[in-house]
């Protein structure tokens, strides 16, 4: 079993040596357009499923509270932590509006929605997506395999960092490596945090 698991961590590793190189020059830019939309003083609305949604917890709580030192806390929000809402709106309308009606309420021109995905193809993201556009606000889709539908909704103002490989846990594993480069570059290029 010790040699099942030294597998694991070595299938992790290449997995993210696979798409690093791919997606470092992106995240820097994603890093760009979050640390302009905070000195902008807009916020960043964050929402995913399931596995993701946690890593789209822990993003906001990085953001909100800090990552590897102490520094003011920035405007985020996790569009999933209203649990009495999430399900009002699930039950009163559709499941695919959960995120799209917090979106259109509380987005605004110059925030940054981050959309967290393995497939890419959830119908409440996608519409998220949309919502998003509505509002103008940009759109940051962090995904998996090849991106699914969601890399056909995106517009020439967003940006999408895909984790071109099958395996669901590798995907986010790569998922969270992501939010914590983002939460470094934006801890650099705000505060000089090294």
């Amino acid at each position: 079993m010790s040699q099942r698991v030294y597998n694991l961590f070595q299938q992790s590793v290449e997995a993210k040596m696979q798409v690093g190189e791919e997606l470092a020059p992106l995240i820097n830019a994603a890093g760009d357009k979050l640390v302009d939309c905070l000195l902008s003083e807009n916020k960043i609305l964050v929402c995913g499923n399931g596995a993701s949604a946690a890593i789209a917890q822990i993003f906001t709580s990085s953001l909100l509270d800090r990552f590897e030192k102490e520094r003011p806390g920035l405007p985020a929000l996790w569009l999933g932590s209203n649990i009495a809402t999430y399900t009002a709106i699930a039950s009163d309308t559709s499941y695919n509006d959960v995120f799209a009606k917090p979106i259109r309420a509380l987005g605004q021109e110059g925030d940054v929605l981050v959309v967290l995905s393995t497939s890419g193809n959830s119908g409440n993201l996608i519409q998220a997506v949309a919502a998003a556009h509505d509002r103008g606000v940009s759109v940051i889709a962090i995904t998996g395999r090849d991106g699914g539908d969601i890399s056909s909704v995106l517009d020439a103002n967003d940006l999408e960092l895909c984790a071109s490989i099958n395996s669901r846990g590798r995907i986010h594993e790569i998922h969270l490596l992501t939010v914590f480069c983002l939460c470094d570059l934006i801890d650099n290029k705000l505060f000089g945090i090294e």
